[in-house]
């Protein structure tokens, strides 16, 4: 499953991804990195007029991921998530570097960390993003969290970027009691894709 092709990417889109291409190809230290991503990820979520239709339909039941952008080199991948009233996920982990940038309505992440015995609680209070807000998560700052919608009667889309094509990394689900559950989460583009694939 593919994303769009960088040539018909929309225009803030294709600016976004080369900027953080050039960034990638630094090949810098995680923190600068990160630095860099929030920045350009903010300017790309300050504006909601670029993302395509087909990557903003909420579904009845489950939240969906849309890819809009694979790395060729899976170095990074952007992703967009539609979350329908009262959608949210798991306690989950990522394994690589990720920003969430909100682009519309509003989203309610939530760290998680093991206590002594071993049980996921929550780790601070839960942060409230608002259109234009980014956050970062990785195994190095903190990476694992459970994120919900914050709209009861509304459906609110976030913008992800991970270090990695995230749709194939193998990761992890939590209990609060502890367990581990290994997933893969894919994508749920349409098949066909509704634009040619990279």
């Amino acid at each position: 499953m593919r994303g769009m092709d960088t040539d018909t990417l929309p225009p803030r889109l294709r600016d976004f991804v080369h900027h953080l291409e050039q960034a990638v190809d630094g090949a810098p230290a995680e923190a600068p990195l990160l630095a860099r991503g929030r920045a350009l990820l903010q300017a790309l979520v300050a504006h909601d007029d670029w993302l395509p239709e087909a990557f903003a339909r909420p579904h009845p039941q489950y939240y969906q991921q849309y890819l809009l952008h694979a790395d060729a080199a899976q170095r990074f991948s952007v992703v967009s998530f539609v979350w329908g009233p009262g959608q949210g996920t798991p306690i989950h982990d990522h394994t690589v570097w990720g920003l969430i940038g909100m682009l519309r309505g509003a989203e309610e992440s939530q760290a998680y960390a093991q206590d002594a015995q071993g049980r996921w609680r929550p780790h601070g209070p839960a942060r409230l993003l608002r259109p234009g807000e980014v956050e970062a998560v990785s195994p190095t700052i903190g990476d694992v969290h459970r994120v919900r919608n914050a709209l009861p009667d509304g459906v609110s889309i976030s913008i992800h970027v991970y270090g990695a094509d995230i749709g194939r990394v193998q990761r992890h689900v939590f209990t609060e009691e502890g367990a581990t559950k290994p997933f893969v989460s894919g994508y749920a583009n349409p098949t066909p894709s509704p634009v040619s694939p990279t």
